[in-house]
């Protein structure tokens, strides 16, 4: 009982106040997305909402939180996403983490142990209870999947350093709407997971779901019609060297 009293009493320390160079101590954990890395820090609470993910995509976004504006600011950070005890982090696909690692743990440990500024503004946390208290209205269906994302579907996803956000279910179609966040948002394997594992899920315990679509933000309805284009692109261009003669000799 001492020996756990002290260790609490040292990780309080260690929260509040800079002893020798580094207090927090962060693991990091490689997500399926190689592009994302998801930073624990089981010593300190980041996020003070319970149950709740925050994902910012832009520095105007992170004028909400600012520890993520004081990453996002880190050059080749492209958005950052605030969970309990971690926040995973998606960089430039040119840059590597062994350059970028450092300097975002820099980051984080400084503001979270001056203790200077809220990890995010009073307005998100006003917002954030606002939702709770909307979600007393649910139907029973839109409840039991909510319920179902909750306990079957989210701890997996944030376990690779994700998170998916419901978003509306239409009741004419049975059609859920779900925004995937952190690591899973740019991921390969995205489309996979959400028809493959919870698309099926969902229709396997609810039958009023028919399908599952995801909604994506501007900026990714952009990229994939950019990167449908180069591929049409290119398969013309095969298309057109396959009917090409061969060269004579």
């Amino acid at each position: 009982m001492i020996f756990a009293t002290r260790n609490r009493i040292i990780k309080d320390i260690f929260c509040n106040r800079r002893v020798f160079t580094r207090l927090i101590s962060f693991q990091t954990l490689s997500t399926p997305n190689p592009n994302a890395l998801k930073f624990i820090s089981p010593e300190c609470k980041i996020l003070p909402i319970e149950n709740k993910t925050l994902e910012f995509t832009s520095t105007l976004q992170a004028v909400h939180s600012p520890l993520a504006l004081k990453i996002m600011k880190v050059p080749g950070v492209r958005s950052i996403m605030l969970g309990d005890d971690f926040f995973t982090v998606n960089k430039q696909d040119h840059l590597n983490w062994a350059n970028l690692k450092p300097e975002i743990v820099e980051v984080a440990d400084e503001f979270l142990t001056s203790k200077k500024e809220p990890v995010v503004t009073k307005e998100v946390i006003e917002s954030s209870e606002k939702e709770a208290e909307e979600s007393e209205n649910d139907s029973e269906v839109v409840s039991m999947i909510k319920e179902l994302i909750a306990t079957r579907i989210r701890p997996a996803i944030q376990e690779d350093g994700g998170d998916i956000e419901y978003k509306a279910f239409d009741e004419e179609t049975g059609r859920v709407f779900l925004k995937l966040r952190g690591a899973c948002k740019s991921c390969s394997a995205s489309e996979d997971t959400l028809k493959n594992g919870i698309e099926s899920m969902l229709m396997h315990y609810i039958e009023e779901v028919n399908e599952v679509e995801q909604i994506l933000d501007p900026e990714e309805e952009i990229a994939i019609k950019e990167f449908d284009r180069l591929e049409q692109n290119l398969k013309r261009r095969k298309e057109s060297e396959d009917d090409s003669p061969p060269p004579s000799l």
